[in-house]
This record gives C-alpha cells, structure tokens and sequence, in this order.
C-alpha cells in the first residue's frame, strides 16, 4: 500500500494520476469498498469523507474496520490511498469536526505503518517519509 498525504489542494491526486499514468487505474473519492474493482490500480481519495458517515464516538473500532478493509483490498490489486492533513492549525470547536480530526490522527498513524511507502506531498513536491 502506498499512502500519499498533504494539506487540501495541494496536487496530491495530480501526482498520483502522474505517477501511475501507465496502469489500469480506478480512482474512488470517499469510498472504502469491501472488494476491489477490476482494475492494477486501485486509488482511494479524501477517506476521511467516508469516516464522516461513521460513529467515530468508537474510533478504535473505524480504525480496525479501515485497516481489515484495506488489507483485504490489497491481496485483489496495488492500493493507493490519498489522504488530507488536518491535524494542523486550529482544532475545531464543533464536537463532531474534533472527532473526525482525532480519528484521521489515529487511522493515519496505523496505515502509514502498515504502507510500504508514504509520501508527503506539499504544493505538488513529492517528499518520501517512508
């Protein structure tokens, strides 16, 4: 699995499509599906919108739900997740805005050590964490 991470609009799907330009690529934006489509490729963009229609009140749980999904996923093609950083700057005031912060920290950590590869991208610069 390689996990591509960066601030909102900072070219990380761009890269992507660049980066794997010669593969059979399917690309879902803000879905996790339980069996992958037909395809070399398979790119998930903005999870964190799919952690939204979760009770994230049980964060532990989403996290081990995310991580068996994506396990699965990868024995049926190469995975690539894009991922938004929102663990800077200002912590919400709302509750549910917080949780999905929180949550994203935690499901962050635990793919990106499960990932092959991390990469930070930052205005379209490509930065190899892992």
């Amino acid at each position: 699995m390689h996990v591509f991470i960066g601030g909102a609009y900072n070219g990380k799907t761009d890269y992507v499509k660049g980066l794997y330009e010669q593969h059979q690529m399917v690309m879902l934006d803000g879905e996790l599906p339980e069996v992958a489509p037909a395809c070399d490729v398979l790119v998930i963009k903005n999870l964190e919108k799919w952690l939204v229609t979760q009770n994230l009140e049980e964060d532990e749980q989403v996290v081990q739900t995310v991580l068996a999904t994506v396990q699965t996923l990868e024995q049926q093609c190469r995975l690539v997740l894009i991922v938004t950083d929102m663990g800077r700057g200002v912590v919400p005031m709302e509750k549910q805005a917080r949780l999905l912060r929180d949550t994203c920290g935690r499901l962050y950590q635990a793919l990106f050590k499960e990932a092959e590869q991390v990469v930070r991208i930052w205005y379209g610069l490509a930065e190899q964490l892992k």
